[in-house]
């Protein structure tokens, strides 16, 4: 009777650790890809010091696509997931702002994006990768027609 009961708390022991926010005696939860991506995106660009987010080419791309009429913006742009029941891993690519110290900034997304994913998608996320591809500079435009300032010596 005693490896019995071992054998009940163990089986139990078992099945509340195999239960989650998303895995229960009532169902599953199953959050796609897209989704994850999304609102590590989002939580990215949240974050100050984060001038744009994806490479080279993705940027481009999303460029691109801005600029059709009725078209919206790709918030996944730039972040690539893995998701798992229980888990997921983020990769994101950004570009910072110039003056802005990289590893705060990385600090800063991670933070921000570990708490977005967890609380709203109830996975726990085991890492958050970011590649910052290029720091961009403001090269002197002081306001939105891009035109340069007027030289301060003469």
């Amino acid at each position: 009777m005693v490896s019995t009961q071992v054998a009940t708390a163990s089986t139990k022991d078992v099945a509340s650790s195999n239960d989650s926010a998303l895995v229960s005696s009532q169902g599953k939860t199953s959050i796609a890809d897209t989704v994850v991506s999304k609102i590590a995106g989002i939580a990215t660009r949240e974050v100050s010091g984060v001038y744009d987010v994806g490479g080279g080419a993705s940027r481009v791309v999303g460029a691109l696509r801005e600029r059709i009429p009725g078209a919206s913006v790709n918030h996944s742009q730039g972040v690539s997931v893995e998701v798992g029941e229980k888990q997921a891993a983020v990769d994101i690519d950004i570009v910072a702002e110039y003056g802005v110290s990289l590893a705060d900034l990385a600090t800063g997304i991670r933070r921000n994006v570990i708490a977005a994913l967890e609380r709203m998608t109830g996975l726990e996320v085991t890492e958050v990768n970011i590649t910052v591809h290029d720091v961009h500079l403001d090269e002197g435009s002081d306001d939105e027609t891009g035109e340069p300032k007027t030289a301060r010596v003469q």
